[in-house]
């Protein structure tokens, strides 16, 4: 079940979601093992690696979208694996011809495969051309608050800056650059990468994430489909005390009960 108010629901490129977890379909033992995660992570929004998960390109073997069909979910195409910003391009331009003329896609160009860390330049290549060609993009960046502030003016829908190396489930190492990049834009602001466990996504949403993408910290956890219940729960608890507020920090203590009026 989801609490999202219709108030406060996420949206991106003007289609509104219940969920702020947006989540990943690869290293799950198996499809039914991916669908029942997604399930448990009251995910809506699913990023697909387009050279390495078969959504049509091969007719013979088994397709993700039998499982995790369009009609029920928002498939987001990404350029996993893609270290230029033309092979980018392409990937997504034969994503939205498999998908019917899907729009909403997620840009992602590497620079090295040991880090798996943007390779900014091509990024922004890519952003430009892809922005032209009509494409609603969201965008793996650095946590770099020029970079993704120069990404949200080429006209991507979203930026994705990571918290720590993707796979690495280090955590958010830099919150304060993600709190630069939140104060500063306009575009939903979604951590993307190194989230370990649920705690991580919490303190992501508690500092004013619009919402968090995961795919190893759930298919690389002992139990997948709990750990995603967990994320979900973690993304919910977070943006519930960001909009509440937290208290102040005090360098003293603080009694819980008023001196004032006490009995003698």
């Amino acid at each position: 079940m989801n609490h999202t108010t219709k108030e406060d629901r996420l949206t991106i490129a003007g289609k509104s979601y219940g969920s702020r977890l947006l989540v990943g379909s690869g290293k799950y033992r198996d499809l039914a093992q991916t669908r029942a995660a997604t399930d448990a992570a009251g995910a809506e929004i699913i990023t697909v690696a387009i050279r390495r998960v078969n959504i049509g390109q091969d007719p013979n073997a088994p397709s993700l979208l039998d499982v995790l069909p369009p009609s029920e979910y928002t498939i987001l195409p990404n350029t996993a694996g893609c270290y230029n910003a033309a092979d980018a391009v392409y990937t997504l331009q034969m994503a939205r011809e498999l998908l019917g003329g899907h729009k909403l896609v997620k840009l992602e160009v590497l620079g090295d495969e040991k880090t798996l860390f943007p390779h900014m330049p091509e990024t922004l290549k890519a952003a430009e051309t892809l922005v032209r060609d009509g494409f609603d993009v969201m965008v793996y960046c650095s946590d770099d608050p020029i970079q993704a502030k120069i990404l949200e003016q080429i006209g991507c829908v979203a930026v994705m800056p990571l918290a720590s190396l993707i796979g690495s489930g280090m955590g958010i190492l830099n919150p304060w650059n993600l709190s630069l990049i939140i104060e500063q834009a306009q575009v939903p602001v979604i951590v993307d990468a190194g989230v370990g466990t649920a705690s991580d996504a919490a303190i992501a949403m508690e500092l004013g994430c619009d919402g968090v993408l995961m795919n190893t910290a759930i298919a690389a956890a002992r139990e997948p489909v709990r750990m995603a219940r967990a994320m979900r729960l973690a993304v919910q608890a977070g943006r519930e005390a960001f909009l509440a507020g937290r208290m102040p920090r005090r360098f003293a203590a603080s009694p819980s009960s008023p001196m004032a009026g006490r009995i003698a």
